[in-house]
């Protein structure tokens, strides 16, 4: 009865952050919040940007600014809370924001997967239906391939945080990680967590690979076509307007099927702790940079901006 008293009573998580080094504390808490300004200032340029500039009222600035958008909402779902174990001894987070925490850092991230999925399609489209582009890749069909993403993050998330929290937390409350993360938070659940982990990880999969394949198929079907191209000119137009989009495709889902597509027996909570710092924090940072740097058109519009 005690202990099923004390279960109920946890009201709260203690989050252990990156690093117990008092002596790191202060020059990561300088690297971070650098990376989360650059991330926020970077994000919201690009969402600015590719909605009062004329010249990027397409597809593909529409897909480009709702992931501008899914970066800067996981980013500041965990970019903040993880400042402040920087600067607290103890650094906690109450029962209920760290399901909320779950939650919202589930569907940006799912989201996200989806919508590289669909800037994947739209790329197809640009490069091997031009003439019909406009007419295929319409605003209704943007805005639902948009809302798909989001719907069906906002479901499946609320299976999972919902599963996860009807469990009883009885064999600690802190959890060895900066946020508050699904498999770290199986960990100190004491009822058999068989079930959620199937849950989670028939999600996962059916996410990862149901959006993989559209990307795989969209560029397998894009090479065919920059193959069959005669013109040098041509075929460089097309892998430039390709390679910032494969660029991150190629990063993000390398660090999320590293973290998530493998047993539980093999994790390593110090090899995921790093991988999950990459695409939380890092990956947000760089995509700005990958779309802007590479990118003429949006080079374009910063000099527009900064001219009026």
């Amino acid at each position: 009865m005690e202990n099923n008293k004390s279960i109920s009573l946890v009201t709260e998580f203690i989050l252990m952050g990156i690093t117990n080094c008092p002596e790191l504390q202060g020059p990561l808490f300088i690297v971070f919040f650098l990376n989360y300004m650059f991330t926020a200032l970077g994000n919201l340029g690009i969402i600015i940007l590719t909605t009062v500039d004329s010249h990027l009222q397409t597809p593909m600035y529409f897909f480009l600014r709702h992931l501008a958008f899914v970066d800067l909402g996981y980013s500041t779902t965990i970019g903040p809370k993880m400042l402040v174990s920087f600067t607290e001894k103890k650094n906690v987070i109450s029962y209920n924001g760290c399901a909320i925490q779950l939650i919202f850092t589930g569907i940006f991230i799912t989201s996200e997967i989806f919508i590289l999925s669909a800037m994947a399609y739209d790329r197809y489209v640009a490069i091997c239906k031009p003439l019909l582009y406009m007419v295929i890749m319409s605003g209704r069909v943007c805005w639902i391939l948009v809302a798909i993403s989001y719907l069906y993050s906002i479901m499946v998330c609320l299976v999972i945080t919902t599963k996860v929290f009807v469990s009883s937390f009885c064999k600690s409350n802190v959890l060895r990680y900066f946020y508050c993360d699904c498999m770290f938070l199986l960990s100190i659940i004491c009822s058999d967590t068989s079930e959620t982990e199937l849950i989670i990880m028939t999600i996962s999969a059916i996410s990862l690979v149901s959006s993989l394949l559209i990307i795989l198929i969209s560029y397998m079907l894009i090479l065919l076509a920059i193959l069959r191209m005669n013109s040098f000119e041509g075929r460089n137009k097309a892998f430039s307007t390709c390679g910032s989009h494969l660029t991150v495709v190629v990063v993000f889902y390398g660090t999320l099927l590293f973290m998530y597509l493998q047993p539980r027996s093999s994790h390593s909570f110090d090899t995921d702790k790093m991988a999950s710092v990459f695409y939380t924090l890092i990956i947000p940072m760089l995509n700005p940079l990958i779309y802007s740097l590479r990118n003429k058109e949006v080079k374009g519009a910063l000099k527009r901006l900064f001219k009026r």
